[in-house]
């Protein structure tokens, strides 16, 4: 399927799977199509599976959008708890789309959970809720994490993904590897169609070169033990004095625990001047966001300055804090500077990367897919240098390759009966400028139902006339426009028309509700 089939499909307003191998486009197809949804005054959370794959699309994880933080499950207690809280009830009811990126690293019971909230907080029993739901991703790359289980837990394996039955839009085009009859993205062609030659690992067995000092390359591999020790040693060789940030800690010692765990930061962090770094949490109004990259330059005060790789911005890092709350009370709290040493990452951690070089180890590789993921990170073959391999490191899933044939098979017969999207080159996707994910769409100049406008606004004139008060005491402008563009229909879709809370709610709901109904018969 073509990028403009895709687009097409997304703006229809259906359920969609979007996916297709690494550089396909995925990610400008979704940017194009969340520019567009915004310029028709739809409001799109932004969200992925994980916090770097979340800072490619200035969004947020799933799990902090939800709410749903690092729950197992939905007790009876929190159901109880999502009912009364009014600040998700009002995020799941101003959201009309949802993205979800990086799927194939979700667990089915995630998206259940999700899918089970949203449920609840809209009170409607469709799937999400109602919402739109775009799932992005590419089933061959790194599957969910598992700890005691030998089963994986797919996404696509869920009931909620069953309840969504999305529309496949498989992206064939290709756009990381910069040369067409480049052999990396025939070799990466292979892999997906588990036809691997001798000529396949005799190109590989190529590129186990000595990595050139005369280059930027980011090195991965594929346990966390190697690559602290890799960090650590790039550390020590450093001919500076260095700092040590130990991370502090409030709440219960086993949701501290727990916490601890959920947070990419050490809970002793030794930085000196010259220290590759990264960060490990968002901050878009300082400029920085999980995975973004850096070096320790100086230190003011007792604070280390790290300039980052892409904008050349200096930045004082001071602790940051993770919470995890519960009936409006935090429970648990951590604290420390969000960054990490990143001389070498890991591969989970690289996935959405796109890379010139890259220093690769697989002989360690443990689950399939880390291979793949990997090699696709690099733009040419040119830019590789292996440091070893392993049998596991260039299978696939099994189970995946059946279920890619069919999605392929599934795209193939949508891309006959869909037309292109007809250009827009006045929609661009502007990104939230802090930790929100969903731009509101209250807030822009969107367009509205002005004949269902004035008439709550005669309404509204009405009320003010019989309380002897000023119209905008009864409500504002601004949220009869919000009505006349939403059209809710229930006193939970209100909840979604910023400007209006409860007292406002409880005072002219129905009446309100009553109006928008009328109108949409006549």
């Amino acid at each position: 399927m073509r990028q403009a089939q895709a687009l097409s499909v997304l703006l229809s307003g259906a359920n969609v799977f979007l996916t297709g191998p690494p550089g396909a486009g995925k990610t400008y197809v979704l940017n194009d199509f969340i520019a567009r949804a915004q310029h028709r005054g739809k409001n799109v959370a932004v969200t992925a599976s994980t916090g770097i794959a979340a800072t490619h699309l200035n969004g947020t994880t799933i799990h902090s959008w939800s709410g749903l933080g690092i729950r197992d499950g939905l007790t009876p207690h929190d159901i109880e708890w999502l009912k009364n809280n009014a600040a998700l009830q009002k995020r799941y009811n101003t959201t009309d789309i949802l993205v979800i990126d990086e799927i194939s690293m979700l667990h089915g019971t995630r998206l259940d959970m999700v899918n089970q909230a949203a449920k609840i907080l809209r009170e409607n029993d469709a799937a999400f809720g109602g919402m739109q739901v775009v799932l992005v991703g590419d089933l061959f790359q790194l599957p969910p994490v598992t700890r005691d289980s030998e089963v994986l837990d797919f996404a696509h394996l869920s009931q909620a993904w069953q309840e969504l039955d999305p529309k496949i839009c498989y992206i064939t085009e290709q756009h990381r590897q910069t040369t067409e009859n480049d052999p990396l993205l025939e070799l990466l062609t292979a892999m997906r169609a588990g036809e691997l030659t001798e000529e396949h690992g005799v190109l590989l067995t190529s590129r186990q070169l000595d990595t050139p000092h005369d280059i930027v390359v980011t090195r991965l591999y594929t346990h966390n033990l190697d690559v602290d020790a890799i960090n650590q040693r790039h550390l020590v060789a450093l001919n500076a004095n260095s700092k040590t940030y130990h991370m502090s800690s409030k709440g219960a010692a086993a949701r501290v625990e727990r916490l601890k765990q959920s947070v990419l930061a050490p809970e002793a962090l030794q930085l000196k001047t010259g220290a590759e770094v990264m960060f490990v949490a968002n901050n878009f109004g300082e400029g920085f966001a999980n995975g973004t990259r850096g070096q320790v330059v100086d230190f003011h005060g007792h604070w280390p300055v790290v300039r980052l790789y892409n904008s050349e911005r200096l930045i004082i890092v001071q602790p940051h804090t993770w919470s995890q709350t519960e009936d409006g009370r935090v429970r648990a709290e951590v604290s420390q500077l969000p960054l990490r040493l990143a001389w070498a990452i890991t591969i989970h951690k690289s996935q959405g990367m796109s890379l010139d070089a890259a220093e690769i180890d697989l002989s360690q590789a443990f689950t399939p897919g880390m291979g793949y993921v990997a090699l696709s990170r690099v733009r040419s073959l040119d830019g590789i240098y292996l440091r070893g391999l392993n049998r596991m490191a260039l299978q696939l899933h099994p189970a995946i390759f059946t279920f890619d044939a069919e999605l392929k098979r599934q795209s193939a017969e949508l891309a006959q009966a869909t037309a292109d999207a007809p250009a827009e080159p006045d929609a661009v996707y502007t990104p939230p400028p802090r930790l929100r994910s969903a731009k509101r769409a209250d807030d822009d100049d969107t367009p509205y139902d002005e004949a269902l406008f004035e008439l709550l606004r005669a309404w509204r004139t009405e009320q003010a006339t019989a309380q002897s008060v000023p119209p905008y005491v009864i409500l504002h402008d601004s949220v009869l426009k919000g009505l006349a563009r939403r059209k809710p229909q229930t006193l939970v879709e209100l909840t979604g028309i910023k400007g209006l809370g409860p007292a406002k709610i409880n005072n002219y709901g129905k009446k309100v509700l009553a109006i928008i109904a009328d109108y949409g018969v006549q």
